[in-house]
């Protein structure tokens, strides 16, 4: 039962120790933050792990779209303040200068943990259960589709630690929700924002009852994305974050460079003799990437 597979895996999946991967359904990989007894904090390991698990899944042939999800009671209470505060509170260098450029390299190596969703060409849906705390939402921010449940809340909590949000979350929320206005009033007073206003800014773009639920809709999602051209799909991605950085003219412009050699593909050929036969792409056996 896929859904059994998505909801009660084991454990963590070697050489993890913090990520549990699966594959519930053809060309779909679901990787599960797992460390439910610490509410999913994200730990030393966690932020080397990340990286690792979505280089693989870049260059993985039999992963054409990923689902993201917690293990456990909510989805992530952000950095695991116990595991990582020897990092920032006591920085080594022999000089400011030193001990500068020390933490210079340490806040860039973590920045890379989520970027390294945004570069995977795979789309990424996020499933978010419960709370989504600080690190939380600077790694949601980062996938491509956002699902939560009724119960979800999301805190950009990290002015409450005494710091402003590093690792994603100001960079890149402000293109996610629209609203400047509501991005600073979360940024600066760290309040929690629920499902339902969650839906109504754009933060997510559907919400499910229970996280059963979700995880199916999720699976559901994942499942019409693999089933189109992996050309079309991770080009389609790709230049999405593209445009979203750069001027119209000059995303059109890369858009005409990429689909000049994009287009040769037999996937075009073979989406519109499927079309004509009134089949859906689901029927198309489109070959791996």
């Amino acid at each position: 039962d896929v859904m059994r597979e998505m909801s009660s895996q084991g454990g963590p999946t070697p050489p993890f120790s913090t990520l549990s991967i699966s594959h519930p359904a053809s060309m779909i990989t679901h990787v599960e933050l797992y460390r439910p007894e610490k509410r999913n904090a994200m730990n030393r390991a966690f932020w080397s792990e990340m990286v690792e698990c979505f280089s693989q899944i870049a260059v993985d042939a039999e992963c054409r779209v990923v689902v993201v999800s917690g293990a456990g009671k909510i989805f992530t209470a952000g950095i695991d303040l116990m595991d990582m505060s020897s990092d920032f509170i006591q920085p080594v260098g022999d000089d400011s200068a030193r001990t500068s450029w020390n933490l210079r390299r340490l806040i860039a190596k973590y920045q890379e943990t989520f970027s390294v969703i945004e570069k995977c060409p795979k789309p990424v849906v996020v499933a978010v259960h419960g709370a989504c705390i600080g690190g939380g939402v600077d790694l949601i921010t980062a996938c491509d589709i956002r699902l939560c449940t009724q119960d979800a809340w999301f805190q950009v909590k990290e002015v409450d630690i005494g710091l402003a949000a590093d690792v994603g979350t100001l960079q890149r929320l402000p293109s996610v929700i629209g609203s400047r206005s509501l991005v600073n009033e979360l940024a600066l007073t760290a309040r929690k924002m629920y499902s339902d206003e969650a839906k109504t800014c754009g933060l997510v773009s559907r919400v499910f009852p229970d996280k059963e639920a979700m995880l199916a809709g999720a699976l559901e999602l994942a499942g019409e994305i693999a089933a189109r051209s992996p050309v079309a799909v991770q080009g389609t991605k790709i230049n999405l974050i593209y445009s979203r950085d750069h001027s119209v003219a000059d995303s059109l412009d890369y858009m005409a460079t990429w689909n000049m050699s994009m287009l040769q593909t037999q996937d075009v050929l073979k989406s519109a003799q499927a079309a004509i036969e009134k089949k859906s792409p689901k029927e198309v056996p489109f070959s791996k990437l």
